[in-house]
Protein backbone atom coordinates (compact mmCIF):
# COMPACT_ATOMS: atom_id res chain seq x y z
CA UNK A 1 0.00 0.00 0.00
CA UNK A 2 1.35 3.37 -0.98
CA UNK A 3 1.81 6.12 1.91
CA UNK A 4 0.80 8.48 -0.74
CA UNK A 5 -1.60 11.33 1.43
CA UNK A 6 -2.46 12.16 4.87
CA UNK A 7 -5.94 10.67 6.10
CA UNK A 8 -8.60 13.12 5.76
CA UNK A 9 -11.75 11.84 7.80
CA UNK A 10 -11.80 12.68 10.99
CA UNK A 11 -14.11 12.15 13.67
CA UNK A 12 -16.22 15.17 14.58
CA UNK A 13 -17.77 15.99 18.05
CA UNK A 14 -18.37 11.99 18.11
CA UNK A 15 -20.02 12.09 15.37
CA UNK A 16 -18.19 11.37 11.64
CA UNK A 17 -17.13 13.60 9.13
CA UNK A 18 -19.39 14.16 5.86
CA UNK A 19 -17.55 12.30 3.11
CA UNK A 20 -18.26 14.70 0.14
CA UNK A 21 -16.78 18.13 2.55
CA UNK A 22 -13.80 15.33 3.33
CA UNK A 23 -13.17 14.91 0.18
CA UNK A 24 -13.37 18.50 -0.98
CA UNK A 25 -11.49 19.30 1.69
CA UNK A 26 -8.64 17.18 0.94
CA UNK A 27 -8.14 18.61 -2.77
CA UNK A 28 -6.30 21.29 -1.22
CA UNK A 29 -4.65 22.40 -5.02
CA UNK A 30 -6.41 22.69 -8.29
CA UNK A 31 -4.83 19.41 -10.15
CA UNK A 32 -5.18 21.67 -13.67
CA UNK A 33 -3.78 24.60 -11.69
CA UNK A 34 -0.95 22.52 -9.93
CA UNK A 35 -0.38 21.07 -13.37
CA UNK A 36 0.26 24.25 -15.66
CA UNK A 37 2.86 25.51 -12.65
CA UNK A 38 4.47 22.51 -12.66
CA UNK A 39 4.78 21.80 -16.51
CA UNK A 40 4.17 24.77 -18.50
CA UNK A 41 0.67 24.12 -20.00
CA UNK A 42 -2.80 22.99 -19.77
CA UNK A 43 -2.98 19.15 -18.88
CA UNK A 44 -5.48 17.29 -21.82
CA UNK A 45 -7.55 16.13 -19.17
CA UNK A 46 -8.46 15.25 -15.30
CA UNK A 47 -9.41 11.73 -14.23
CA UNK A 48 -10.57 10.21 -10.95
CA UNK A 49 -10.49 7.17 -9.59
CA UNK A 50 -11.71 6.21 -5.97
CA UNK A 51 -10.32 4.23 -2.91
CA UNK A 52 -12.63 1.36 -1.78
CA UNK A 53 -14.29 -0.15 1.64
CA UNK A 54 -14.76 -3.75 1.14
CA UNK A 55 -17.66 -4.54 3.26
CA UNK A 56 -17.40 -8.62 3.16
CA UNK A 57 -15.52 -11.38 1.50
CA UNK A 58 -11.64 -10.29 3.09
CA UNK A 59 -8.57 -12.73 1.36
CA UNK A 60 -10.75 -14.44 -0.75
CA UNK A 61 -9.58 -12.44 -4.08
CA UNK A 62 -6.10 -14.15 -4.73
CA UNK A 63 -7.98 -17.87 -3.96
CA UNK A 64 -10.66 -16.89 -7.19
CA UNK A 65 -13.25 -16.17 -4.74
CA UNK A 66 -16.00 -13.50 -3.99
CA UNK A 67 -15.90 -10.53 -2.56
CA UNK A 68 -18.38 -7.26 -1.64
CA UNK A 69 -16.51 -4.09 -2.16
CA UNK A 70 -18.19 -0.24 -2.45
CA UNK A 71 -16.20 2.46 -4.13
CA UNK A 72 -15.88 5.76 -1.63
CA UNK A 73 -16.09 9.53 -2.35
CA UNK A 74 -12.16 9.89 -1.85
CA UNK A 75 -10.41 9.89 -5.13
CA UNK A 76 -7.24 9.97 -6.91
CA UNK A 77 -7.30 12.48 -8.96
CA UNK A 78 -4.83 12.99 -11.86
CA UNK A 79 -4.22 15.98 -14.67
CA UNK A 80 -2.42 14.44 -17.78
CA UNK A 81 -0.63 14.97 -21.05
CA UNK A 82 0.35 12.56 -23.33
CA UNK A 83 4.43 12.72 -24.34
CA UNK A 84 5.48 11.34 -27.08
CA UNK A 85 9.28 11.15 -25.88
CA UNK A 86 10.00 8.61 -23.65
CA UNK A 87 9.47 10.54 -20.85
CA UNK A 88 7.35 10.01 -17.55
CA UNK A 89 6.87 13.01 -15.32
CA UNK A 90 5.16 12.24 -12.19
CA UNK A 91 4.17 14.78 -9.12
CA UNK A 92 1.74 14.42 -6.01
CA UNK A 93 0.39 16.99 -3.87
CA UNK A 94 0.82 14.61 -0.99
CA UNK A 95 4.50 13.45 -0.89
CA UNK A 96 6.85 16.01 -0.22
CA UNK A 97 9.82 16.52 -3.29
CA UNK A 98 9.78 17.79 -6.53
CA UNK A 99 8.83 16.06 -10.34
CA UNK A 100 9.99 12.45 -10.49
CA UNK A 101 11.28 11.61 -14.36
CA UNK A 102 11.91 8.57 -15.83
CA UNK A 103 12.48 7.45 -19.10
CA UNK A 104 9.96 5.47 -20.19
CA UNK A 105 12.34 2.88 -21.64
CA UNK A 106 14.27 2.12 -18.60
CA UNK A 107 11.39 0.81 -16.42
CA UNK A 108 12.69 -1.53 -14.38
CA UNK A 109 10.49 -3.64 -12.19
CA UNK A 110 11.34 -3.82 -8.12
CA UNK A 111 13.26 -0.67 -8.94
CA UNK A 112 11.85 1.58 -5.98
CA UNK A 113 11.01 5.07 -6.93
CA UNK A 114 8.33 5.63 -3.70
CA UNK A 115 4.97 6.27 -4.56
CA UNK A 116 5.47 6.82 -8.07
CA UNK A 117 6.19 2.98 -8.69
CA UNK A 118 2.83 2.72 -9.08
CA UNK A 119 1.69 5.37 -11.59
CA UNK A 120 4.88 4.34 -13.21
CA UNK A 121 4.45 0.15 -12.75
CA UNK A 122 1.16 0.93 -14.61
CA UNK A 123 2.80 2.27 -17.57
CA UNK A 124 5.40 0.13 -17.88
CA UNK A 125 2.26 -2.63 -18.42
CA UNK A 126 1.10 -1.37 -20.34
CA UNK A 127 3.98 -1.38 -22.32
CA UNK A 128 4.74 -5.07 -22.02
CA UNK A 129 1.56 -5.84 -22.83
CA UNK A 130 2.32 -4.07 -26.40
CA UNK A 131 0.57 -1.00 -26.11
CA UNK A 132 2.32 1.94 -27.81
CA UNK A 133 2.20 4.38 -24.64
CA UNK A 134 5.48 7.00 -25.09
CA UNK A 135 5.28 8.83 -22.06
CA UNK A 136 2.93 11.43 -20.20
CA UNK A 137 3.37 14.32 -17.81
CA UNK A 138 1.01 13.78 -14.82
CA UNK A 139 0.22 15.75 -11.67
CA UNK A 140 -1.72 13.58 -8.62
CA UNK A 141 -3.85 14.53 -5.41
CA UNK A 142 -5.71 12.19 -3.76
CA UNK A 143 -8.28 12.12 -0.74
CA UNK A 144 -8.08 8.33 0.13
CA UNK A 145 -6.57 7.56 3.02
CA UNK A 146 -3.43 5.84 3.17
CA UNK A 147 -2.47 2.74 5.66
CA UNK A 148 -6.42 2.30 6.37
CA UNK A 149 -7.09 -0.64 4.24
CA UNK A 150 -9.38 1.62 1.81
CA UNK A 151 -7.23 0.86 -1.12
CA UNK A 152 -4.98 3.83 -1.86
CA UNK A 153 -2.50 2.56 -4.12
CA UNK A 154 -5.53 0.78 -6.41
CA UNK A 155 -6.30 4.43 -6.79
CA UNK A 156 -3.12 5.71 -8.23
CA UNK A 157 -3.12 3.00 -10.33
CA UNK A 158 -6.60 2.94 -12.04
CA UNK A 159 -6.39 6.53 -12.46
CA UNK A 160 -3.23 6.62 -14.28
CA UNK A 161 -4.80 3.70 -16.33
CA UNK A 162 -7.84 5.24 -17.30
CA UNK A 163 -5.92 8.45 -18.23
CA UNK A 164 -3.38 6.77 -20.19
CA UNK A 165 -6.51 4.46 -21.99
CA UNK A 166 -8.15 7.58 -22.79
CA UNK A 167 -4.99 9.66 -23.91
CA UNK A 168 -3.54 6.67 -26.21
CA UNK A 169 -6.69 5.73 -27.59
CA UNK A 170 -5.82 2.18 -26.52
CA UNK A 171 -9.68 0.70 -26.06
CA UNK A 172 -9.74 -1.16 -23.48
CA UNK A 173 -12.66 -2.06 -21.15
CA UNK A 174 -12.73 -0.84 -17.14
CA UNK A 175 -12.38 -4.36 -16.21
CA UNK A 176 -8.93 -4.41 -18.20
CA UNK A 177 -7.60 -1.43 -16.67
CA UNK A 178 -8.36 -2.85 -13.46
CA UNK A 179 -6.55 -6.19 -14.31
CA UNK A 180 -3.13 -3.93 -15.88
CA UNK A 181 -3.40 -2.12 -12.39
CA UNK A 182 -3.13 -5.12 -10.92
CA UNK A 183 -0.43 -6.52 -12.50
CA UNK A 184 1.28 -2.80 -12.31
CA UNK A 185 1.14 -3.74 -8.55
CA UNK A 186 1.83 -7.58 -8.47
CA UNK A 187 5.01 -7.34 -11.42
CA UNK A 188 6.70 -3.94 -10.79
CA UNK A 189 6.05 -2.90 -7.21
CA UNK A 190 5.95 -6.53 -5.52
CA UNK A 191 3.12 -6.71 -3.92
CA UNK A 192 1.14 -9.98 -4.46
CA UNK A 193 -2.44 -8.65 -4.10
CA UNK A 194 -5.63 -9.86 -5.43
CA UNK A 195 -7.77 -7.60 -8.40
CA UNK A 196 -10.69 -6.43 -6.28
CA UNK A 197 -8.88 -3.15 -4.95
CA UNK A 198 -8.62 -2.73 -8.47
CA UNK A 199 -12.35 -3.84 -9.97
CA UNK A 200 -13.62 -1.65 -7.34
CA UNK A 201 -11.93 1.43 -8.15
CA UNK A 202 -12.38 1.07 -11.74
CA UNK A 203 -16.00 -0.38 -11.79
CA UNK A 204 -18.40 -0.02 -9.13
CA UNK A 205 -21.43 2.50 -9.56
CA UNK A 206 -23.51 4.93 -7.38
CA UNK A 207 -25.38 3.36 -4.83
CA UNK A 208 -24.29 -0.14 -5.43
CA UNK A 209 -21.99 -2.64 -3.69
CA UNK A 210 -20.22 -4.51 -6.47
CA UNK A 211 -20.33 -8.31 -6.46
CA UNK A 212 -17.29 -9.51 -8.04
CA UNK A 213 -16.38 -13.04 -8.81
CA UNK A 214 -12.88 -12.94 -8.92
CA UNK A 215 -12.52 -16.13 -10.71
CA UNK A 216 -13.60 -14.71 -14.13
CA UNK A 217 -14.67 -11.18 -13.19
CA UNK A 218 -18.03 -11.60 -13.74
CA UNK A 219 -20.01 -8.84 -11.76
CA UNK A 220 -23.31 -7.51 -10.63
CA UNK A 221 -24.47 -4.59 -9.05
CA UNK A 222 -25.88 -4.58 -5.56
CA UNK A 223 -28.76 -1.62 -5.05
CA UNK A 224 -26.88 -0.74 -1.49
CA UNK A 225 -29.44 2.41 -0.83
CA UNK A 226 -29.26 1.87 3.58
CA UNK A 227 -30.28 5.56 3.74
CA UNK A 228 -33.99 4.50 2.53
CA UNK A 229 -34.04 2.08 5.36
CA UNK A 230 -32.78 4.17 7.88
CA UNK A 231 -29.17 2.47 7.97
CA UNK A 232 -25.89 3.71 8.43
CA UNK A 233 -22.08 2.00 6.54
CA UNK A 234 -19.45 3.89 9.07
CA UNK A 235 -15.63 3.63 8.52
CA UNK A 236 -13.42 3.50 11.02
CA UNK A 237 -9.60 4.34 10.23
CA UNK A 238 -7.97 3.46 13.27
CA UNK A 239 -5.13 5.46 12.05
CA UNK A 240 -2.69 2.69 12.69
CA UNK A 241 -0.54 0.04 10.65
CA UNK A 242 1.31 -2.20 12.72
CA UNK A 243 4.70 -3.90 11.41
CA UNK A 244 3.29 -7.18 12.04
CA UNK A 245 1.63 -7.17 9.01
CA UNK A 246 4.96 -6.60 6.33
CA UNK A 247 5.15 -9.88 4.64
CA UNK A 248 2.00 -11.39 6.76
CA UNK A 249 -0.25 -10.89 3.47
CA UNK A 250 2.26 -13.45 1.10
CA UNK A 251 2.64 -15.67 3.83
CA UNK A 252 -1.47 -16.11 3.90
CA UNK A 253 -1.33 -16.35 0.01
CA UNK A 254 1.59 -19.04 -0.02
CA UNK A 255 -0.89 -20.88 3.19
CA UNK A 256 -3.95 -21.23 1.43
CA UNK A 257 -1.95 -21.97 -1.89
CA UNK A 258 -0.63 -24.85 0.17
CA UNK A 259 -4.14 -25.98 1.64
CA UNK A 260 -5.39 -25.82 -1.74
CA UNK A 261 -2.52 -27.96 -2.97
CA UNK A 262 -2.64 -30.39 -0.09
CA UNK A 263 -6.41 -30.96 -0.99
CA UNK A 264 -5.83 -30.97 -4.42
CA UNK A 265 -8.22 -28.56 -5.90
CA UNK A 266 -7.22 -25.61 -8.06
CA UNK A 267 -7.84 -22.85 -5.65
CA UNK A 268 -9.85 -22.88 -2.08
CA UNK A 269 -12.44 -21.05 -4.28
CA UNK A 270 -13.29 -24.64 -5.35
CA UNK A 271 -13.78 -26.03 -2.01
CA UNK A 272 -17.69 -25.87 -0.72
CA UNK A 273 -18.78 -24.74 2.16
CA UNK A 274 -20.64 -28.12 2.87
CA UNK A 275 -17.11 -30.08 2.48
CA UNK A 276 -15.29 -27.51 4.67
CA UNK A 277 -15.10 -30.38 7.70
CA UNK A 278 -13.94 -33.05 5.41
CA UNK A 279 -11.51 -31.15 4.23
CA UNK A 280 -10.00 -29.81 7.32
CA UNK A 281 -9.71 -33.26 8.78
CA UNK A 282 -8.13 -34.28 5.34
CA UNK A 283 -5.40 -31.50 6.02
CA UNK A 284 -5.12 -32.50 9.45
CA UNK A 285 -4.81 -36.31 8.66
CA UNK A 286 -1.96 -35.18 5.86
CA UNK A 287 0.09 -33.03 8.65
CA UNK A 288 -0.82 -29.63 7.33
CA UNK A 289 0.69 -26.68 9.48
CA UNK A 290 -2.48 -25.47 11.89
CA UNK A 291 -1.91 -21.82 10.18
CA UNK A 292 -3.30 -23.67 7.01
CA UNK A 293 -6.03 -25.31 8.44
CA UNK A 294 -7.51 -21.99 9.47
CA UNK A 295 -7.02 -20.03 6.58
CA UNK A 296 -8.56 -22.60 4.84
CA UNK A 297 -11.78 -22.46 6.96
CA UNK A 298 -11.81 -18.64 6.99
CA UNK A 299 -11.46 -18.17 2.95
CA UNK A 300 -13.81 -20.94 2.83
CA UNK A 301 -16.33 -19.36 5.25
CA UNK A 302 -16.05 -16.26 3.50
CA UNK A 303 -17.32 -16.94 0.39
CA UNK A 304 -20.58 -17.93 2.35
CA UNK A 305 -20.50 -15.03 3.93
CA UNK A 306 -20.50 -13.07 0.83
CA UNK A 307 -23.13 -14.92 -0.51
CA UNK A 308 -25.43 -14.64 2.57
CA UNK A 309 -24.85 -10.73 2.45
CA UNK A 310 -26.03 -11.41 -0.94
CA UNK A 311 -29.20 -12.54 -0.40
CA UNK A 312 -30.04 -10.62 2.60
CA UNK A 313 -29.88 -7.54 0.50
CA UNK A 314 -31.52 -9.09 -2.02
CA UNK A 315 -34.13 -9.90 0.34
CA UNK A 316 -34.22 -6.48 1.64
CA UNK A 317 -33.12 -7.64 5.42
CA UNK A 318 -29.96 -5.39 5.67
CA UNK A 319 -30.23 -5.51 9.23
CA UNK A 320 -29.52 -9.34 9.12
CA UNK A 321 -26.41 -8.70 7.53
CA UNK A 322 -25.12 -7.54 10.94
CA UNK A 323 -24.25 -10.96 12.46
CA UNK A 324 -22.48 -11.81 9.28
CA UNK A 325 -20.67 -9.13 9.68
CA UNK A 326 -19.42 -10.17 13.71
CA UNK A 327 -18.81 -13.20 12.14
CA UNK A 328 -16.55 -12.12 9.73
CA UNK A 329 -14.25 -10.39 11.88
CA UNK A 330 -14.40 -13.16 14.59
CA UNK A 331 -12.81 -15.19 11.75
CA UNK A 332 -10.39 -12.45 10.88
CA UNK A 333 -9.22 -11.98 13.85
CA UNK A 334 -9.10 -15.89 15.28
CA UNK A 335 -8.07 -17.95 11.86
CA UNK A 336 -6.49 -15.34 9.61
CA UNK A 337 -5.33 -13.52 12.53
CA UNK A 338 -4.88 -10.66 10.91
CA UNK A 339 -6.63 -8.12 13.30
CA UNK A 340 -4.58 -5.95 16.13
CA UNK A 341 -6.44 -4.93 19.40
CA UNK A 342 -7.24 -1.07 18.04
CA UNK A 343 -9.46 -3.16 15.42
CA UNK A 344 -11.19 -5.33 17.87
CA UNK A 345 -11.69 -2.50 19.92
CA UNK A 346 -13.36 -0.76 17.06
CA UNK A 347 -15.65 -3.95 16.56
CA UNK A 348 -16.60 -4.13 20.83
CA UNK A 349 -17.09 -1.43 21.21
CA UNK A 350 -19.39 -0.33 18.84
CA UNK A 351 -21.32 -3.16 19.52
CA UNK A 352 -21.55 -2.14 23.03
CA UNK A 353 -22.82 1.03 21.80
CA UNK A 354 -25.96 -0.67 19.78
CA UNK A 355 -24.37 -1.57 16.66
CA UNK A 356 -25.85 -4.30 14.31
CA UNK A 357 -22.42 -5.41 13.22
CA UNK A 358 -18.83 -4.55 12.41
CA UNK A 359 -15.78 -6.07 11.49
CA UNK A 360 -12.01 -5.32 10.29
CA UNK A 361 -12.15 -4.59 6.60
CA UNK A 362 -9.05 -4.53 4.21
CA UNK A 363 -5.39 -6.31 4.75
CA UNK A 364 -5.44 -5.68 8.41
CA UNK A 365 -3.22 -5.43 11.08
CA UNK A 366 -4.54 -1.72 11.85
CA UNK A 367 -6.63 0.19 8.94
CA UNK A 368 -10.21 0.45 8.99
CA UNK A 369 -13.26 -1.19 10.58
CA UNK A 370 -16.94 -1.05 8.90
CA UNK A 371 -20.09 -0.70 11.02
CA UNK A 372 -23.36 -1.23 10.22
CA UNK A 373 -25.43 0.78 12.39
CA UNK A 374 -29.22 2.49 12.46
CA UNK A 375 -28.64 6.20 11.37
CA UNK A 376 -30.67 7.03 14.75
CA UNK A 377 -27.74 5.45 16.61
CA UNK A 378 -24.32 6.45 14.68
CA UNK A 379 -23.81 9.68 16.96
CA UNK A 380 -23.74 7.47 20.00
CA UNK A 381 -21.68 4.37 18.34
CA UNK A 382 -19.31 6.94 16.93
CA UNK A 383 -18.82 8.81 20.09
CA UNK A 384 -18.35 5.49 21.88
CA UNK A 385 -15.55 4.79 19.62
CA UNK A 386 -13.97 7.50 20.28
CA UNK A 387 -14.23 7.46 23.87
CA UNK A 388 -12.95 3.85 24.12
CA UNK A 389 -10.19 5.07 21.60
CA UNK A 390 -9.35 7.71 23.93
CA UNK A 391 -9.29 5.31 27.23
CA UNK A 392 -7.03 2.91 25.78
CA UNK A 393 -4.40 5.61 25.21
CA UNK A 394 -4.71 5.58 21.05
CA UNK A 395 -5.00 8.76 18.95
CA UNK A 396 -8.70 9.16 17.85
CA UNK A 397 -9.85 7.41 14.73
CA UNK A 398 -11.36 8.65 11.61
CA UNK A 399 -14.72 8.05 11.30
CA UNK A 400 -17.04 8.67 8.29
CA UNK A 401 -20.45 7.41 6.32
CA UNK A 402 -19.19 5.28 3.50
CA UNK A 403 -21.79 6.16 0.64
CA UNK A 404 -21.54 3.79 -2.40
CA UNK A 405 -20.10 6.10 -4.84
CA UNK A 406 -19.02 6.15 -9.19
CA UNK A 407 -16.00 3.99 -9.98
CA UNK A 408 -13.05 5.92 -12.05
CA UNK A 409 -14.17 8.18 -14.45
CA UNK A 410 -12.94 11.46 -16.63
CA UNK A 411 -13.97 14.53 -15.11
CA UNK A 412 -12.38 17.38 -17.89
Amino acid sequence: MTEHAEPTATAVEGHRADPAATAVEGHRADPAATFAELYGSEPDGIWAAPGRVNLIGEYTDFNDGFVMPLALPHTAVAAVSRRDDGVLRLYSTDVPGGVVSLRTDELTPHSGHGWAAYPAGVLWTLREAGHPVTGADIALTSTVPTGAGLSSSAALEVVTALALNDLFALGLSAAELAVIGRRAENDFVGVPCGIMDQMASACCTEGHALHLDTRDLSLRQVPFDLASQGLTLLVVDTRVKHALGDGAYAERRAGCEEGARLLGIPMLRDLPYENLATALATLADAGADESVIRYVRHVVGDNRRVEQVIALLDAGDVRAAGPVLNEGHLSLRDDLRVSCPELDLVVESANAAGALGARMTGGGFGGSAVVLVEESAAGTVAKAVSEAFAAAGHAAPGIFDAVPSAGARRLR
